[in-house]
């Protein structure tokens, strides 16, 4: 169940726009549940950017990815909805939709340019929204000290975890969300780095979204 419960998708709706040759790119991104929320957003940047030459778009929803569609708008073939959809299934990115609008500059780009354009937009689109991962966290209490702090943060960094909380006081006190599973193993490490002296206690389980980070160029 929870292999099936853990999936990326985009934090919010947001843009980002380039210009490439005079022809102006905009990218936008936007997390989506069904296929009807993906053909309302595009619709919606139909309608925004109607004076543009093309709205390309791609859209993947269902967390086995069961529905994906694209489309080049009107560029040839293969230049534009599937260098989208590609930078979306590269980063595992579901129930999101992504289009990428472009305002035609008057030099031709070639196929090569468009797909490298494409992509781009892409890429810069999720860069903008920003992704996240969809997921079942234990959340932990973690007591330390000072001088313990930077060691038990790369470790909770190396398991995966993230730290959701810090209070500063005589010594410090964190509250840790770790991938469902991998408490044991954080809690077995955090105490043979401390030789014992830190005894993390796990508080409940939360379902939500943390922030992930993504390549700017891969």
């Amino acid at each position: 169940m929870s292999a099936l419960l853990s999936y990326k998708t985009l934090r919010a709706e947001n843009s980002a726009e380039f210009v490439i040759n005079k022809s102006r790119f905009i990218g936008h991104g936007k997390p989506v549940e069904t296929e009807e929320e993906a053909l309302a957003f595009l619709a919606e940047m139909r309608e925004t950017y109607k004076d543009a030459t093309h709205n390309c778009y791609a859209y993947i929803i269902g967390l086995n990815s069961g529905i994906m569609r694209y489309s080049d708008d009107g560029e040839p073939g293969g230049t534009a909805g599937m260098p989208i959809i590609e930078v979306m299934k590269a980063r595992g990115v579901v129930n999101c939709a992504v289009v990428v609008t472009r305002y035609f500059g008057g030099i031709l780009l070639g196929t090569g340019g468009l797909a490298r354009a494409y992509t781009k937009g892409a890429k810069d689109a999720l860069l903008a929204a920003g992704v996240s991962v969809e997921r079942l966290w234990d959340r932990i209490l973690v007591p330390c000290s000072y001088a313990q702090f930077e060691r038990v943060r790369q470790e909770t960094e190396k398991r995966g975890g993230v730290i959701e909380d810090t209070d500063y006081g005589a010594d410090v006190m964190l509250t840790v969300l770790t991938p469902e599973g991998e408490t044991a193993g954080y809690l077995a490490a955090l105490t043979e780095l401390s030789a014992g002296s830190i005894e993390g206690e796990k508080l409940d389980q939360v379902f939500r979204g943390v922030p992930v980070r993504l390549p700017e160029s891969s």
